[in-house]
This record gives C-alpha cells, sequence and structure tokens, in this order.
C-alpha cells in the first residue's frame, strides 16, 4: 500500500518562503508522476505542480516563477519550494501520485494547512 506523508505546511506573512516536502513509502521511480494539488475553501482541487519520472515539470499559472517542484529519488521524497506566497495561495496542500499499470492509479496524501497572511 502506497503513503504519502505531507510536511512543512504552516502561516506564513505574504512575500514569505514555505517548503512542502512528501515523503513517499516506496521508491518513487515507480509513480509515472508525482504532483502538489491545493484545495481552497469553496473552491474545486487544483493541480499546482507536477514532476513525472523522467522529470518534465509543469506548473499552474498563478504560480510559475514563484514555486518549483523537484524530487529527490534517494529519499523517495518530492519538495515543492514556494516563494512570494500571496493570501490567495492559501489552502489545502496535498501530495500526488499516479501510477499507470494498464490503469491510472492515484495516490494521495493527508493534506497539509498552508496560510499566507496579508
Amino acid at each position: 500500500q502506497v503513503q504519502l506523508v505531507e510536511s512543512g505546511g504552516g502561516l506564513v506573512q505574504t512575500g514569505g518562503s514555505l517548503r512542502l516536502s512528501c515523503a513517499a513509502s516506496g521508491s518513487i521511480f515507480s509513480f509515472n508522476s508525482m504532483g502538489w494539488y491545493r484545495q481552497a475553501p469553496g473552491k474545486q482541487r487544483e493541480l499546482v505542480a507536477a514532476i513525472t519520472s523522467g522529470g518534465s515539470k509543469n506548473y499552474e499559472d498563478s504560480v510559475k516563477g514563484r514555486f518549483t517542484i523537484s524530487r529527490d529519488n534517494a529519499k523517495n521524497t518530492v519538495y515543492l519550494q514556494m516563494n512570494s506566497l500571496k493570501p490567495e495561495d492559501t489552502a489545502i496542500y496535498y501530495c500526488n501520485a499516479v501510477l499507470v499499470i494498464g490503469t491510472r492509479l492515484n495516490y494521495w496524501g493527508q493534506g497539509t494547512q498552508v496560510t499566507v497572511s496579508s
């Protein structure tokens, strides 16, 4: 059973930085992609950033230039470095892993709260 455990959320002022970590229970090499989603109150969950097993990255438009997704294969961990945070970045951030083995399997972490005060 795959487990994803997020950490690194918290309260920060506008313009501040946070780094989220997502530790996987197994080798992240096995996942086709890993990413970070977020969900703000009253809004749908949205993709923030993703990285494929080949290292390709994509970002939601509003975070481009501010957020960076990276991976440490030796530690089976994916990171999201968030700089220049804005109040609209406030949300619960979820780690996601996708495994395609004939069918597409999605795994989720429990979420970590990020709050940006103005």
